[in-house]
């Protein structure tokens, strides 16, 4: 009996057991057509050096047997690696680059928990100093109010004692004034023998004197001015 699959050719040998899905490194359907063609035409008759091959044939998975050591061979097959033991260290090996991602994930963890800890410390340094310029700014601000302060009440005085000043020089100037002319008045009703000239000399002397005690406040105003002008530049 043929077996079910054969090959179309295989060295020197034209007929060639095929296992296809069930061990074969590779399959297609076309092949697997072909032979069974092939069987189909070659009916029941097998070539004496096929079945002289298929009785001296060596499992794919099996390694032959030395001269020295055929028995040990016979009892301990060397096997050849299988899918599921490949399935295997393909999973142990995605296993170990697990591992390495976890210890690489876990290192950028940690030097990210190290450089947040460090914004950490920025930022409150940061708001440390932040309050320690707003007071300093709210003492220069206490600082620039009591300054605006002593200005506002320099200038107020200033303009008090320029008042004052203006009301000073005008009554001072009607009292001298109104004292001369009385003078002068009492001088004519007491009949006294002075010239109408030295009267009027006393009397201008009167005015430039009131006139000298004037220019002297203007001068005094024009200083507290001037003073009051360099402090507002500050």
């Amino acid at each position: 009996m043929l077996p079910d699959d054969i090959l179309y050719r295989c060295g020197n040998f034209d007929w060639v057991p095929l296992l296809g899905i069930w061990g074969a490194v590779g399959y297609a359907p076309l092949l697997n057509q072909t032979q069974r063609m092939k069987r189909l035409a070659v009916g029941s008759i097998a070539a004496p050096e096929y079945i002289e091959w298929w009785g001296r044939r060596i499992n794919d998975n099996i390694s032959g047997p030395s001269q020295g050591d055929s028995q040990l061979t016979r009892k301990h097959p060397q096997v050849v690696p299988s899918e599921l033991k490949k399935k295997i260290e393909q999973m142990v090996e995605e296993k170990m680059n697990l591992r390495l991602g976890m210890d690489v994930q876990k290192l950028e963890t940690e030097k990210l928990r190290k450089w947040k800890n460090k914004a950490d410390g920025d930022l409150d340094s940061l708001k440390t100093d932040y309050k320690r310029l707003r007071y300093s700014m709210k003492a220069i601000g206490l600082g620039k109010t009591s300054v605006q302060n002593e200005k506002g009440e320099l200038k107020a005085r200033v303009a008090e004692l320029e008042k004052t000043l203006y009301q000073y020089r005008n009554r001072n100037s009607v009292i001298e004034l109104r004292a001369s002319l009385d003078k002068i008045e009492q001088m004519k009703r007491r009949n006294q023998v002075r010239s109408r000239d030295h009267i009027m000399g006393e009397a201008v002397t009167q005015i430039r004197e009131v006139a000298d005690y004037l220019k002297t406040l203007v001068v005094q105003a024009n200083i507290l001015s001037v003073k009051y002008e360099l402090e507002s530049d500050w």
